[in-house]
């Protein structure tokens, strides 16, 4: 198998933000002209800032705010944009860099490089903020600023207002925009969906070669590197045998990587855990997924390292399997999500689901891993089956919830781990669309870690 991707990147159209801002500002008038207001102010957005690690200079990697890059595509720091709501236009703000940032850092772009890499209409310095913005206001009294804050379920934490020198002299609004920008990040365009179907294909490439080479690796740090060697990981990627660490505990059967941005420069921070080593038996479970334009893909694979599945490790993935294309198969509009959760209705009470899946079915996928947004039109389809002491225990110990187990089985899978297996989904008019391309039966893994090609005739679940 070729050690490189023969896939070309699609070329980034320059209209793919200019069509996010347009849904975006049509959503915003739509709302304030059903709410009874004016069509006027601006849409402000704070782009992210470079970090230093702690009180060091070495700076850490920068990966642009979520909104801001939705709306602008700007991968540089310490920008702002802002939306005219009355006329349209685009405006970014960019950071006056001193003279010596070209001794050490290259090139100081003109603005005019800005105006044309993101197709907006106007580009000022961010200490000219409050003059242009007030000198583009038509309408008595302070500017009107819509700015973005609200709370993010999956981490619980609050998108941050844009800030700056002399915002004494405007009116501020915080509760409208978060939710409408929110809503119009889960309906992806079409050079949305070209974006993420490459980050997925680039990232099914890879997961079949990190399996064709399973065998011949001894321990999980060499598995990641031939991911990492074909694709930018999206997120924190982690490649377990029974289930994640952290960085407060890191578990002996489990690691991390870095969050890399450059495929030909790959700056690695070992642990211990280097020294770790597959165990013949072993099932592995991998969630990776690369990232391309800022827009990524989210992909779990679960096989046993040595390339043939026990009996025991057969009837836990086909369990999981059958619950993974059943979901597929049951995906289009007007199916509720959150039924496609339920259970045998007295263990649902009990929340016996939770013990041996205790986590959501699925979740958002776009510019973030874990997207934003209510209705989902790109979403992954995760179920799994752990079996991890912290939960079994107490539920077999428990009056209420004793029963429903099966003991003797139970301890059969003490060290078994657990399987889950993921994919990016489209919802489509008709039903939906798998965007990922990995062996999924047991048999096609068989082969595939054999040394048989992929794909092979067989497609991926459909709905559409």
């Amino acid at each position: 198998m070729a050690s490189s991707s023969s896939l070309s990147p699609p070329k980034v159209p320059k209209e793919l933000y200019f069509i996010n801002r347009e849904k975006v500002l049509n959503s915003l008038r739509q709302h304030l002209t059903e709410t009874s207001r004016p069509l006027h102010g601006f849409v402000l957005l704070q782009g992210g800032e470079e970090q230093t690690r702690y009180c060091t200079d070495h700076l850490e990697l920068f990966r642009q705010e979520s909104y801001f890059a939705y709306l602008f595509g700007v991968r540089e720091p310490g920008f702002y944009g802002a939306i005219d709501i009355a006329t349209g236009k685009s405006i970014l703000f960019a950071p006056r860099l001193p003279p010596d940032y070209a001794v050490w850092l290259g090139k100081i772009k003109p603005l005019s490089y800005f105006q044309e890499k993101y197709m907006v209409n106007m580009v000022y310095y961010t200490d000219e903020i409050v003059g242009v913005l007030q000198g583009h206001y038509k309408e008595p009294g302070k500017p009107l600023l819509f700015l973005l804050h609200g709370l993010n379920t999956d981490s619980n934490n609050f998108s941050k207002p844009a800030q700056f020198e002399g915002m004494e002299k405007f009116e501020t609004e915080l509760n409208t925009l978060h939710p409408i920008l929110s809503e119009c990040r889960v309906f992806k365009s079409d050079h949305e969906l070209a974006l993420i179907q490459f980050a997925n294909d680039i990232s099914s490439e890879a997961h079949v070669e990190e399996r064709f080479k399973a065998i011949e690796l001894d321990n999980p740090m060499q598995t990641q590197s031939v991911y990492i060697s074909r694709v930018l990981p999206s997120f924190l990627s982690a490649c377990a045998v029974l289930h994640y660490g952290h960085a407060a505990a890191p578990n002996d059967r489990a690691w991390r990587t870095m969050h890399l941005r450059k495929m030909d420069v790959l700056c690695w921070k070992l642990s211990p855990l280097h020294n770790l080593t597959f165990e013949d038996g072993d099932m592995a479970l991998l969630d990776m997924g690369a990232e391309y334009q800022f827009y990524g893909s989210d992909i779990t694979c679960s096989f046993p390292v040595n390339g043939k599945f026990t009996s025991d490790q057969s009837l836990i993935y086909n369990a999981v399997l059958k619950a993974h294309n059943a979901v597929i198969n049951a995906m289009k509009p007007g199916v509720c999500w959150v039924d496609m959760h339920k259970n045998v209705d007295e263990m649902m009470a009990a929340r016996l689901g939770a013990v041996f899946m205790p986590h959501g079915l699925g979740h958002f996928l776009g510019i973030d891993t874990h997207d934003p947004g209510g209705y989902p039109k790109v979403i992954t389809v995760e179920p799994g089956c752990y079996f991890i002491d912290a939960l079994l225990v107490p539920a077999m110990e428990n009056e209420s919830t004793s029963k429903f187990f099966n003991h003797e089985v139970i301890g059969r899978f003490k060290d078994f781990g657990g399987v889950r297996i993921e994919s990016d989904v489209l919802v489509t008019a008709n039903g939906s669309k798998n965007m990922t391309s990995v062996p999924r039966e047991i048999s096609d893994i068989e082969a595939i870690m054999a040394g048989a090609p992929w794909p092979s005739n067989k497609t991926a679940p459909s709905n559409s």
